[in-house]
Order: structure tokens, then sequence, then C-alpha cells
């Protein structure tokens, strides 16, 4: 998941803004729409899809319970539904410890170049 391409200071992004986010495709997106009532983007006057902040969280809720843990729709569903605070932190913490393992790549990288 490539959050460091989050787009600052945005009310609303497209669906093609989110699929980028994510690394998915806007089909799945539509497919999760369908699938879980969670998520509600708003949409404009020819059905474009407008996603907040909290939309995203949640698509990176599900994103963490369907493709990083690998639950089934019906598990992924039933899992947000019954715990979506603990679900969003574990989520969050996901996120913050992909960011900082790629930080430590990062920095072996530079030190290796310094031998």
């Amino acid at each position: 998941m490539a959050l460091s391409k989050e787009p600052k200071y945005k009310l609303y992004y497209s669906i093609g803004e989110v699929a980028e986010m994510l690394g998915v495709n806007d089909t799945l997106l539509r497919f999760w729409e369908r699938e879980f009532p969670q998520i509600s983007p708003k949409k404009g006057g020819r059905g474009v899809r407008q996603y907040t902040k909290d939309d995203i969280e949640t698509i990176k809720v599900i994103y963490n319970l369907v493709k990083v843990r690998g639950l089934r729709i019906e598990a992924a569903r039933e899992a947000l539904r019954k715990n979506k605070e603990g679900e969003v932190q574990s989520a969050e913490v996901i996120d913050r410890l992909r960011s900082i393992r790629s930080e430590l790549v990062e920095l072996k990288a530079a030190l290796g170049d310094l031998e």
C-alpha cells in the first residue's frame, strides 16, 4: 500500500486517486463499495465518486483485512462490523510499520554506499 502518494489538504478524492494510493484498481473499489456498506462516497452530478478521508480510512481497513490478512469478504465484513475501531488501529500500526521498514531499507542502502 503506497500511502505516501496521498495528496495533502483535499476534501475529496476521485476513485482513481484512491486506487493509486492503495495500489488497487477502480473495479476493486467499486466491488468493495457494493460489499461493504461502510464505504459510501458522495456521488457528483454524473455519478462521479468523491471519497473523503474517512472513506479512505475505511477502505484501508478493508484492504488490510482482505489483502493483507487474507480474509474472505464475509469474514472481513463481520470483523469490520464487530470491531471497527480495533481494526482501524491495527491498520494504522501496519501502515506505520511499513513506513518504518521502508525508511530502514533506505538507510541500510545509504550506509552500504559509504563502505
